[in-house]
């Protein structure tokens, strides 16, 4: 009775433990079905046949061994004997399946404790299905949200987005960002957290893909398809260059992503806390390519030895060679990653004195 009893308390401890998370009993019970299975299976590791149910009517863990009735036993862990059998039931006879109960007791500590860490796990696999069907509208999409409180020692910031209050931590936010309650700021919504991890929406201002989406939220060529954003390289805060092209002849690529009097950039690089953002005309040749990807540099030539290696030496003007390079290398860090080539940059004269 005391068993059962306490059976009767772990389903109701179950189905709040559903009703707190927003999942399904049944979705649960399947799990916890699976993580007794495995704590048997270890206990009886040469045993086939293993049946385990939780009752949903009555909350009781049933946990049985199936065994074979046979006349002369050969397999233990597999079979029993028709005199052996005769103490579960006096029906059984052989060729007859035996249901030898187990004492759900007794299983010990290690099978237990196999049995909780896979409970967790499938309270994470089902939690994250979960966030993923709620959120899935939004991943991969940049979306206005409020500025619930910072923390100020961690600087982490809680938002809201769709009444719910989501956690944008300081490693996502840009290094200019000084948030304040009741801010309104644009976040990228990147999934939910890897699986080994609580699951949680993920959010950042520090994603490549937050300047795509800017971009096709400011610039309606770029949403409508006629410009095509060919490739993003970023340093979060500082700068980034965008390669871009028009599928229209009629439509300037440029043009459209600067906006009048720059008006739609503006907007973008305000947002991005003056973060610069170099917009550059993408080319299929690899050599006009880069020499876009270095602007606002000059260049005199590229030359691509092998384009299997993805390598080459630009040679540039000797008072273009700083502007080139870019402060600490960011320009033609920034240029190399935008086109997938290493960048070896060289003057004309071959030294440079300045």
């Amino acid at each position: 009775m005391a068993a059962n009893e306490k059976n009767v308390s772990f389903y109701e401890a179950l189905k709040m433990l559903a009703e707190e998370k927003g999942i399904e009993p049944e979705l649960l019970i399947e799990k916890i079905e699976t993580a007794v299975g495995i704590a048997v299976k270890k206990e009886y590791p040469r045993c086939e046949n293993v049946k385990y149910t939780v009752n949903e009517r009555t909350g009781a863990l049933e946990v049985a061994l199936l065994k074979e009735v046979v006349e002369e036993v050969e397999d233990e862990a597999n079979q029993i004997s028709a005199e052996e059998a005769k103490k579960y039931s006096k029906r059984y006879k052989p060729g007859d399946t035996c249901i030898i109960p187990l004492d759900t007791m007794h299983f010990g500590r290690i099978a237990a404790q196999t049995a909780k860490q896979v409970m967790k796990q499938g309270i994470k696999d089902v939690e994250r299905s979960k966030l993923v069907e709620q959120w899935g509208e939004l991943q991969n999409e940049a979306v206005s949200v409020k500025v619930l409180k910072v923390e100020p020692a961690t600087g982490n910031a809680t938002v809201e987005i769709k009444g719910n209050e989501v956690m944008l931590f300081r490693s996502e936010q840009l290094p200019g960002d000084e948030l304040h309650e009741n801010d309104m700021i644009k976040v990228y919504v990147s999934g939910a957290s890897p699986a080994d991890r609580r699951p949680m929406l993920r959010i950042s201002r520090t994603n490549r893909d937050f300047i795509k989406r800017l971009f096709e939220q400011e610039v309606p060529e770029i949403f409508e398809g006629i410009v095509e954003i060919k490739s993003i390289s970023r340093e979060p805060g500082q700068r980034s260059k965008m390669a871009v092209v028009s599928n229209d002849p009629n439509v300037d690529p440029l043009g459209a992503c600067i906006g009048p009097q720059r008006s739609r950039i503006s907007k973008i690089c305000d947002e991005l806390c003056g973060e610069k953002i170099d917009i550059v005309i993408y080319n299929d040749d690899p050599c006009e390519f880069i020499k876009q990807a270095l602007k606002p540099a000059d260049v005199i030539s590229v030359d691509i030895p092998d384009e299997e290696v993805k390598s080459c030496t630009v040679l540039v003007p000797d008072n273009q060679l700083s502007l080139a390079i870019g402060n600490k290398g960011q320009n033609a860090k920034l240029a190399a990653k935008l086109t997938g080539y290493k960048i070896d940059i060289k003057p004309e004269s071959g030294f440079f004195e300045g």
